[in-house]
């Protein structure tokens, strides 16, 4: 399956959540898409497996990542010590393109991903161009110097006012730093990863 390309407010009202960030769409319409959205929405109740799928999609949908690399996030998640759902969540939480998206250096995780795969963004020095990076704690995500001056990237810092205190910025260096890897009750997604724990143990 390819990534989703496609209108990001019809996805938003599939799952009546703001899965790409504040859409006046899904404020207007608040039920999925389709001549039949507004009648799903006093519909019948959906099947638990229905349910599971549906929250898969959503992380998927959320963090821009491919069925097969999902999959293998959710093996690595279970092979690790913890909780798998929460576990899960921190793999795609410390993938590189979306830290890029975290620290304000891109307006959303596509952006991010074209922002990487374009070698705008080196970690601890050396050029990274794989979204999917994975990224340790200490580790050090800064912008190219030669892509500093990008107005793509110094508008979206202009206009970001988030900060995670699993990340430091440095604004003069336009660089930030990964201090920790977030506790679930850090991430503010609103997955119920515990719903694709489930499904994968089917």
């Amino acid at each position: 399956m390819a990534r989703y390309t496609g209108p990001k407010s019809k996805i938003a009202r599939r799952f009546r959540d703001p899965i790409f960030g504040p859409d006046k769409a899904l404020d207007k319409r608040s039920y999925g898409p389709g001549q039949h959205g507004p009648a799903k929405r006093r519909g019948g109740k959906q099947s638990e497996y229905a349910i599971q799928l549906g929250e898969k999609q959503k992380a998927k949908y959320t963090y821009g990542i491919l069925e097969r690399q999902f999959s293998n996030l959710f093996k690595k998640a279970s092979r690790m010590k913890g909780i798998t759902g929460e576990n899960l969540l921190q793999l795609c939480e410390t993938r590189l393109d979306n830290t890029v998206y975290r620290l304000g250096i891109a307006p959303s995780r596509r952006a991010a991903r074209q922002l990487v795969t374009h070698k705008h963004i080196v970690v601890n020095g050396e050029v990274v161009n794989i979204p999917s990076y994975t990224l340790r704690v200490g580790d050090v995500i800064s912008v190219r110097e030669k892509s500093k001056s990008l107005e793509a990237i110094t508008s979206s810092l202009t206009a970001s006012n988030k900060r995670y205190d699993w990340l430091d910025w440095d604004a003069s260096q336009k660089s930030g730093k990964l201090l920790s890897v977030p506790s679930r009750d850090m991430i503010p997604e609103n997955i119920k990863e515990q719903l694709i724990v489930e499904l994968y143990s089917k």
